[in-house]
């Protein structure tokens, strides 16, 4: 049943975007340059005909792109083109011991305003944990700026945020107010086994929020997912995890993100109406897939 809704959905949605969606994707790397010249390695997802939208996605801390294809690789076959740098922080990056702490906080977003150069025009930002501060903060989220981007960490071409597992308040970093300031349709996610780690009294409702303080708009919506942790047991960010990937729960989110992408995402056309009649049916308070709208 759920295989032929998510059918269904697509079919709706078809009459605007029947020539992107469910297509065959193509994978390559390129290299782009931060404004102090350090090299920026991006893998990309392109679908093979025109694509509905650009997503720009960050990794969560210590991970790497490729950690996240069975999130990013369904996204790509919607029809979404997708860019994904590998942030120095990461385990595989040649150069993370010279970025310890706090020192990615600004190569990070060097890595995407690089990134942002090189679209055309609107696209949505993307991001898990660390990456998902990152791609809120590009759509008006005003955490601690690195002094070079006092007055930069907005980008004004981002037109909608998915932010999955965001941090919740972060002494003298990220906090409440922080996030108030979101400019931007808003989609955030946790699951109700998302424990941060290494914070006393830390809870799962930490991660979200961002979406409480954010002004209601009618376009921000908070997902939760029973059972869901902060890895979607190994399915993102973590395969190596000796549990099994939620892979269930994972489909679940990517079929919300599609329609809250189509709904908010990309302007006020007939699909977006659409979309956005679905994900009103999808709003409940209760059940394994929570979804709120405020």
């Amino acid at each position: 049943m759920r295989v032929d809704r998510r059918q269904g959905i697509l079919l709706m949605l078809g009459s605007v975007f029947s020539s992107a969606l469910l297509q065959a994707r193509k994978s390559s790397r390129e290299i782009l340059r931060a404004a102090d010249g350090r090299s920026i390695q991006v893998d990309l997802w392109r679908p093979s005909g025109k694509a509905i939208g650009r997503i720009h996605f960050s990794h969560g801390a210590a991970s790497s792109p490729w950690k996240y294809s069975r999130l990013l690789e369904p996204l790509c076959d919607a029809g979404y083109e997708i860019w994904a740098p590998l942030h120095v922080d990461s385990t595989e990056h040649p150069s993370t011991a010279q970025f310890k702490g706090m020192a990615s906080w600004a190569a990070r977003l060097q890595d995407m305003h690089a990134l942002s150069l090189t679209a055309g025009s609107s696209y949505i930002a993307m991001g898990h944990s660390y990456g998902a501060l990152v791609s809120l903060t590009l759509g008006g989220a005003r955490p601690a700026a690195p002094p070079e981007f006092a007055d930069q960490l907005r980008d004004a071409r981002v037109s909608a945020v998915v932010a999955l597992s965001p941090p919740g308040p972060i002494t003298g970093f990220v906090d409440a107010v922080a996030y108030s300031s979101l400019e931007v349709p808003a989609l955030i996610q946790t699951g109700d086994r998302d424990i941060p780690l290494g914070l006393a009294g830390a809870r799962w409702q930490d991660h979200l929020v961002a979406y409480d303080a954010a002004k209601a708009s009618g376009s921000r919506y908070a997902l939760v997912l029973e059972g869901v942790d902060h890895y979607f047991g190994s399915a993102i960010c973590r395969p190596e995890l000796p549990v099994p990937p939620q892979l269930s729960m994972l489909s679940s989110t990517v079929e919300i993100v599609e329609l809250f992408l189509a709904a908010h995402g990309s302007g006020d056309s007939t699909g977006a109406v659409v979309a956005r009649s679905e994900l009103s049916k999808r709003l409940q308070t209760e059940g394994p897939v929570r979804l709120s709208q405020k």
